[in-house]
C-alpha cells in the first residue's frame, strides 16, 4: 500500500495518507513531474497505460509520481524515471505549483507538484505496466496538439504547459 506525503501550501509536511484515499478525498499532497528533452529540443512524452488507476490512455510528460515518505524530491524523481521509463539522466529543479483537478474514476489530483527537467539523447525502455507508447515531440507540434486535442492529455500536463512549457524559459 503506497502512501503520499500530505503538505500545506508552503510544502510543510503534515503527515501521510494512503495514495488512493488522498485521491478520493482531494487532499493536498506532494508530487513530481519530470520533463526530459533531447539535444534537438524535443520533449519526451508518454501515453499512460490503460490500467493506471486514473487518466489511463492519456498523453503526459515524461514521468510523474509521488515521493515516498522520507524520500527527497530528487531521489523520488530519479527512482520513478528509472521505474517508469527505464532511463536516467541529470535532473534539475524548475519550479513548483499547486493545482486541483477532477479526474476520471471520481478521483482528484490536489498536488503541490515539483517540476524537474533533464536532457538526454538516450532512448527510454518504458515499463509496459506504466506506459503504452512514447514519443519525442517538437514544442510547436506539442503546443498545436494541446490546442487542437486537449482531451488527449492529462490535466496536470495541460496546466503545466499553459503556465509555460518547463525548460523553455
Amino acid at each position: 500500500m503506497e502512501h503520499v506525503i500530505l503538505v500545506n501550501e508552503n510544502d510543510e509536511v503534515l503527515g501521510t495518507m494512503e495514495k488512493m484515499e488522498a485521491h478520493q478525498k482531494g487532499v493536498l499532497h506532494r508530487a513530481i513531474s519530470i520533463f526530459i528533452y533531447n539535444s534537438r529540443g524535443e520533449m519526451l512524452i508518454h501515453q499512460r497505460a490503460l490500467n493506471k488507476y486514473h487518466s489511463g490512455g492519456l498523453w503526459t510528460n515524461t514521468c510523474c509520481s509521488h515521493p515516498r515518505p522520507e524520500e527527497s524530491i530528487l531521489d523520488a524523481a530519479n527512482r520513478r524515471l528509472q521505474e517508469e521509463m527505464g532511463m536516467s539522466c541529470a535532473l534539475a529543479t524548475s519550479h513548483s505549483f499547486i493545482y486541483k483537478a477532477a479526474l476520471d474514476q471520481n478521483l482528484w489530483e490536489h498536488e503541490l507538484d515539483h517540476v524537474l527537467i533533464g536532457i538526454t539523447d538516450d532512448e527510454p525502455q518504458p515499463n509496459p505496466a506504466e506506459v503504452m507508447h512514447y514519443r519525442w515531440i517538437d514544442l510547436p507540434s506539442l503546443q498545436q496538439d494541446l490546442h487542437d486535442h486537449p482531451e488527449n492529455y492529462t490535466e496536470w500536463f495541460k496546466i503545466i504547459c499553459a503556465k509555460g512549457i518547463p525548460g523553455t524559459e
